[in-house]
């Protein structure tokens, strides 16, 4: 191998982790929920989430909750991938189809516009080419650098 093939390696492996990879790491709900992050970069993500067992309503579909959590979470790493710290300020979902247990998931975020410290993100939620939910986020960056809030 050559030497310049293994300090990339290693320069990778060594890599600071970002902000959204810092956010999500501390981010217990969207690990117990099994919400993996695909990709990311400046004002977009893709995340992927399977309905478990645990996640099913009684009317035997995902409940609307764990759509909005899958559908948040994408949302959140759109909007703290420009580095200060981002939370929502508000948020809405539309539910056009059902999901059910053993559906993958993806939540696919997007930018639509950044002013001062507020953005506006569409999430879209897909079963396959099949949209599940549409959601709208609307996120205030805050002047402080840590995700953790004072007591």
């Amino acid at each position: 191998m050559r030497r310049g093939a293994v300090d990339k390696v290693r320069h990778t492996a060594d890599a600071t982790p970002g902000p959204v990879e810092r956010m999500l790491a501390a981010d217990q709900a969207s690990r117990a929920m099994g919400i993996e992050l695909l990709t990311h970069g400046e004002g977009h993500a893709l995340l992927r989430m399977t309905v478990t067992a645990s996640m099913v309503n009684g009317h035997g579909t995902a409940h609307g909750g764990c759509l909005f959590l899958l559908a948040d979470t994408a949302f959140a790493c759109a909007c703290n991938s420009h580095g200060p710290v981002t939370v929502a300020a508000a948020a809405d979902i539309d539910f056009v189809a059902p999901a059910h247990e053993g559906d993958v998931l993806h939540a696919t975020a997007v930018e639509r516009t950044r002013f001062g410290r507020s953005g506006l993100y569409d999430v879209t939620i897909r079963r396959a080419d099949e949209v599940i939910a549409e959601f709208r986020g609307r996120s205030r960056s805050i002047r402080r650098t840590t995700t953790k809030e004072p007591r």
